[in-house]
């Protein structure tokens, strides 16, 4: 449907809501061609250093390391992620702050007026909009998370001067294939010839290196190119002829938070000549990169409990949970709130929780791609070892459902809210919550 000028949206809200509508059949379309052409028509053209972010889990992570990093460093950044958390400007960073939504506006009307009768998907429509509001902001390095596979991102229309491969798991089979094989050579289509591919995967499938060698990549690979070597309070970057030394542990919490740090050093070190970032701010990033809902702790204070908010949602991401639920220590009970769409491993995931939950709470999420919580329960119970010994209960809400976690819990107790990131931002969008065990939840 073609909209005059006088009917089309003002504000950011009225543009999503308008992009939303159009198609919703068409939410997920892989393709560069209608992207690439409209693309075109708005003379997009990058000149600043391009960082592109492929992986199953850990681009995020990449991601707030790399701004972070950089911007320790002095230069102007611009960030484009997905999903959103909270709000959808979360998807768009300048230079450190999330884009106003007028600016947004703005950029969704000039992707609009070049369209013409080109449809587009949400996912390709708000990418060219952010694009278009980050390059005419004149940032100086531009990082770009792959929203699901690489080789038909819409991101991919951008060459990457580096490309950034962080991890390879079994997630969207439907779109990009069954085995980490298939995966893995959609997700390697972001290299380019004779350019940096940083593999951060310590067991790449053999059609990522096949791809690389095929075109001419200059992969960088972890363990050969790049090792990362901790002490356990400090740690060291050797890569390609250079050292550093008495690194700080990355500020974003997990153990496996190294290795996505020693890949955006490697990431940085291939482009030193055009974007130099000195040992200061390496580490300057290192403290500072932040990454909400990502293994989030809000510690245990006096009758609070302790509780980890993470978006994990397939059994790579629940594996480092478990890992990470571990890591804090004992706990008399762990209560899960979990929430997830339907297209996802939820038996694998769970699976991966099994003998570290002692109560779930499943929760309805607000959005048709989900699953239910009745459904999701019936999958545990086919999942589980511990049917007998561990309560399970399905809620309206993941508000309703921590509610009810934190009225059965005591203050020695740990509540784990996990899954989609619909789950976490159930919460969240009602402020940070504050728990009195055995009494529910209040907001602030």
């Amino acid at each position: 449907m073609t909209h005059t000028f006088e009917a089309l949206p003002h504000t950011l809200d009225e543009w999503l809501r308008l992009i939303e509508q159009r198609s919703p059949q068409r939410l997920i379309d892989l393709g560069l061609e209608r992207v690439r052409a409209v693309a075109a028509r708005m003379g997009l053209r990058v000149a600043a250093p391009v960082f592109t972010v492929a992986g199953t889990n850990g681009k995020g992570s990449v991601c707030a390391l790399l701004e972070a990093m950089l911007r320790a460093a002095g230069w102007r950044t611009g960030v484009y992620t997905s999903p959103h958390l909270l709000r959808f400007e979360e998807r768009c960073r300048i230079d450190g702050a999330n884009a106003a939504p007028q600016v947004l506006a703005a950029a969704f009307a000039r992707v609009e007026a070049a369209r013409g009768e080109v449809p587009l998907t949400y996912f390709e429509f708000t990418t060219l909009g952010a694009l278009d509001a980050m390059l005419r902001a004149g940032v100086e390095a531009l990082i770009l998370e792959v929203g699901l596979g690489g080789r038909l991102d819409a991101v991919n229309i951008v060459d990457a001067d580096c490309a950034i491969l962080t991890s390879v798991g079994v997630d969207h089979t439907q779109l990009l294939g069954a085995t980490r094989e298939a995966i893995g050579r959609e997700k390697a289509g972001i290299m380019r010839a004779g350019r940096p591919a940083i593999i951060c995967d310590a067991q790449p499938p053999a059609s990522v290196l096949a791809h690389a060698a095929a075109i001419g990549a200059d992969a960088w690979l972890a363990g050969r190119d790049f090792t990362a070597q901790t002490d356990g309070a400090q740690w060291a970057w050797t890569g390609r002829g250079q050292r550093v030394e008495s690194l700080p542990l990355p500020a974003l919490p997990g153990a496996h938070q190294l290795g996505n740090a020693a890949g955006a050093i490697a990431a940085l070190q291939a482009l030193k000549e055009r974007l130099p970032v000195p040992e200061a701010a390496l580490r300057a990033g290192l403290l500072t990169a932040m990454l909400p809902g990502r293994l989030q702790v809000l510690p245990a204070s006096g009758e609070a409990p302790e509780m980890v908010l993470d978006v994990a949602h397939n059994p790579q991401a629940a594996t480092v949970l478990a890992q990470a639920l571990h890591a804090l220590g004992a706990a008399p009970r762990t209560h899960a709130v979990f929430g997830a769409m339907a297209d996802k491993d939820v038996a694998g995931v769970l699976a991966c929780l099994d003998d570290v939950v002692d109560a779930w709470y499943f929760c309805d999420l607000p959005t048709p791609r989900a699953a239910s919580a009745g459904q999701v329960l019936e999958i545990w119970r086919g999942a589980t070892k511990r049917v007998s010994e561990v309560a399970a209960a399905t809620f309206a809400s993941p508000a309703a459902a921590l509610d009810a976690a934190a009225r059965a819990c005591c203050s020695a107790d740990r509540i784990a809210l996990f899954g989609s990131f619909f789950t976490v931002a159930g919460v969240l969008t009602h402020g940070t919550p504050h728990i009195t065990a055995g009494q529910g939840v209040q907001y602030r």
